[in-house]
C-alpha cells in the first residue's frame, strides 16, 4: 500500500520519543509534528534527521484504514494499547 497523500495520521497520532528537528524531546501522542506541513506532508521525508520510527513506518491497510480519519483512530487505538497503565 502507498501512503495516502495529505493524510499525516502517522505524524499526529503516535508518540515519538526521539528528537525531531524543532521538537528536541520528541512529541506526545495526538500532537501534530512540527515537520508536518499545511498539506500534511513531511518536510524532512528522506532526510537523515527524520526519526527512525518515522522511516520504519510502512503504510498498510490494517493501520491506515480506508480514510484519514480511520487511520487517526486506528493509530490512536494502537498507541493507547501499547502505553503502560498506572
Amino acid at each position: 500500500m502507498e501512503c495516502r497523500l495529505h493524510c499525516g495520521a502517522c505524524c499526529i497520532a503516535p508518540s515519538i520519543n526521539t528528537p525531531i528537528p524543532g521538537m528536541p524531546n520528541g512529541k506526545p501522542a495526538g500532537v501534530r509534528c512540527i515537520q508536518l506541513d499545511d498539506d500534511n506532508l513531511c518536510k524532512i521525508f528522506n532526510q537523515p534527521e527524520r526519526p527512525a520510527l518515522c522511516s520504519l513506518f510502512k503504510a498498510e491497510a490494517a493501520i491506515c484504514g480506508e480514510t484519514r480519519e480511520a487511520a487517526l483512530q486506528i493509530i490512536t487505538d494502537l498507541e493507547n494499547a501499547t502505553q503502560p497503565h498506572s
